[in-house]
């Protein structure tokens, strides 16, 4: 496994997460393993695929209720809960 420093690291996950539509569950899983690995947290970036099955959101259910944005999962059924700011 080739070293990748951290700022290498950053700019790798930033081009990933621009085109994350065409991407597969399994490529979306590494991706966050790498982050995880070089401690580079996902923030904002980690509300654009289900936690569960790991699917980029193409056209989620979405529902506001009490400033909570819900959004349900086309693939799984796993509802996401965000709070609204």
């Amino acid at each position: 496994m080739k070293k990748v420093s951290k700022p290498e690291a950053e700019t790798q996950i930033k081009e990933f997460f621009n085109n994350i539509k065409n991407k597969s569950p399994k490529e979306i899983k590494k991706i966050k393993r790498f982050a995880m690995r070089h401690n580079i947290p996902l923030r904002e970036l980690r509300k654009n695929f289900c936690k569960k099955c790991f699917a980029p959101y193409k056209s989620p259910k979405i529902k506001i209720k009490n400033k909570i944005k819900l959004i349900t999962c086309e693939n799984c059924g796993q509802i996401s809960k965000w709070k609204l700011k």
